[in-house]
């Protein structure tokens, strides 16, 4: 994929992992210097050593994002280089709580982990990019933000909270050349789903080889048309559409990447 990216930088929240760590590799290796943020030092310095060690640009920027002092820490680093062009707020957590168990401090703790810890990052990042008059700002989002089911009611929320500020976010921007999007992810197959899910397995009877837990497991916790789990490449190719120009044309949306788990919702 010809991305564009190269000469821009990007800013990737909750990289030294999973997820964000597939995106800042995906938009390293188009071109982009990406600073690799996480809350971990070392494993978010394994992360942008890996990243240089292949021949790509990437800085650590440590911090934690669900306080102030935490989210400008993490923008005095990853400004301190050069403006940044590419927001990706990734960063974020889903403790296992249900109605029964999820406390009023268990919901507060998501919004600001989820939500807030993004919107501290726009506050810091985006004036720049209107200023400029070019950016992208894109969030991982889920198909729980549409379809929520009765478990993880504070995680959920959380997800259309990010849906709903990012299409806010685009209307605010409108004429400026900054795009606000987000990317909306199925069931992933990152290092801790498969952790997971291996565990269920002799329980649920799903089999023995990853191949028969990983069909069983879509079938009974997350159906979608594909048959699979999504792997983390195909989240960071969508987030390498919409941060390039080719993506110029498209803000206030959201890009489903979930095998087709999310049916009739827009």
């Amino acid at each position: 994929m010809n991305a564009q990216l190269t000469g821009r930088r990007a800013l990737v929240t909750g990289a030294s992992s999973g997820l964000g760590a597939a995106i800042a590799t995906a938009l390293a290796a188009e071109g982009a210097e990406v600073v690799v943020h996480g809350r971990d030092p070392a494993r978010t310095e394994s992360v942008a050593g890996a990243i240089r060690a292949a021949g790509g640009g990437a800085v650590a920027a440590v911090g934690d994002l669900a306080t102030d002092a935490g989210a400008d820490a993490v923008a005095g680093a990853a400004l301190a280089a050069g403006p940044i062009d590419i927001l990706v707020n990734n960063a974020g957590s889903y403790p296992h709580r249900s109605w029964r168990d999820a406390t009023a401090d268990d919901w507060r703790e998501a919004y600001e982990v989820n939500v807030i810890s993004g919107v501290r990052m726009i506050q810091r990042v985006v004036p720049g990019m209107r200023e400029r008059g070019w950016g992208r700002v894109i969030q991982i989002g889920g198909g729980l933000a549409l379809q929520p089911g009765a478990e993880l009611p504070h995680y959920s929320a959380t997800l259309a909270a990010r849906h709903n500020l990012a299409v806010s976010l685009a209307r605010e921007l409108k004429g400026t050349g900054v795009t606000s999007n987000t990317v909306s992810p199925g069931a992933i197959l990152v290092d801790g789903v498969r952790r997971f899910i291996t565990g269920l397995a002799p329980g649920r009877g799903w089999g023995e080889t990853w191949p028969e837990i990983e069909r069983h497991a879509i079938e009974e916790l997350a159906p979608n048309d594909v048959g699979r789990m999504g792997r983390p490449e195909e989240i960071a190719a969508a987030v390498l559409y919409l941060s390039g120009p080719l993506a110029g044309y498209v803000t206030g949306t959201t890009l489903r990447v979930d095998g087709g788990t999310v049916r009739g919702l827009h």
